[in-house]
């Protein structure tokens, strides 16, 4: 599904962009049932207050179908190892962001955490997991567009490059990993020069990001609401940084090397 070289932009870059990865029908189905959740109206941007609104997993069958695309899942045996990721059940969490004059509160650069801390393993306290340098329990941040998204549709903003510097800081928390509230306060000024792609393209497109891609949100200058899907993927057995062949593994141990 990928070619020789997105392969190797994924190990150097941390990020690929997988087009018509599901249908535009399924993605618009999607946006049907969200509108519906929200309880407003693409024809009433009056209703629209709120810079972001959010919504939880879903597993109704058009967020399935994206969810069960063999073009997306050729990509991920590629990239995380075939028969080595663990798809979630369900297809979210739904970020919906609109035009609006209020700045977004959730726009800080930041990688996404994976695993419970260990003294309280049913926490909900998401700012309270952890990560570590060995990406346990997390092969893959996957972005879901399900509308369509611009250069001004709010697109989510990626440091290309950082995951290989943010494998390094991570290293320096061993084993155990740090809470994504730590990391917060640490900053991520290692990857600050880097280049910044925009998550842009057709609803049914996917960016696949390396695990310690640092990423942000920004405010939506456009005229349209902008539905994005940003699951994780896990691993079946778990990482293997010292000998995994899989590009995910390979440029975690090119960057500790």
């Amino acid at each position: 599904m990928l070619q020789s070289d997105e392969i190797a932009q994924f190990i150097h870059d941390g990020l690929v962009k997988v087009e018509g990865a599901f249908s535009r029908e399924a993605a618009a189905a999607c946006r049907e049932i969200l509108w519906r959740d929200l309880g407003l109206s693409p024809d009433r941007p009056d209703q629209w207050m709120q810079p972001v609104m959010r919504l939880g997993m879903y597993q109704q069958p058009p967020f399935l179908e994206a969810l069960d695309s063999q073009r997306l899942h050729g990509a991920l045996d590629q990239l995380a190892g075939e028969g080595r990721w663990v798809m979630p059940a369900g297809l979210g969490a739904m970020v919906v962001r609109f035009p609006a004059k209020d700045k977004p509160w959730d726009d800080g650069w930041h990688i996404d955490a994976s695993f419970p801390p260990p003294d309280d393993p049913s926490s909900q306290d998401y700012f309270q997991w952890r990560v570590n340098f060995a990406s346990r329990s997390r092969s893959m941040l996957m972005l879901f567009l399900l509308s369509d998204c611009g250069p001004d549709d709010a697109p989510t903003r990626v440091r290309v490059g950082s995951h290989l510097p943010t494998a390094r800081q991570l290293l320096a928390h061993g084993e155990a990993g740090v809470s994504l509230a730590d990391l917060a306060r640490e900053g991520f000024e290692s990857s600050a020069g880097c280049e910044i792609a925009l998550a842009t393209g057709e609803a049914g497109t996917v960016w696949l990001l390396h695990p310690f891609t640092v990423h942000a949100a920004q405010a939506h200058h456009g005229r349209t609401a902008r539905f994005l899907a940003q699951p994780g993927l896990g691993w079946r057995e778990g990482p293997n940084v010292e000998h995994g062949a899989s590009p995910v593994e390979r440029a975690i141990r090119t960057a500790l090397a």
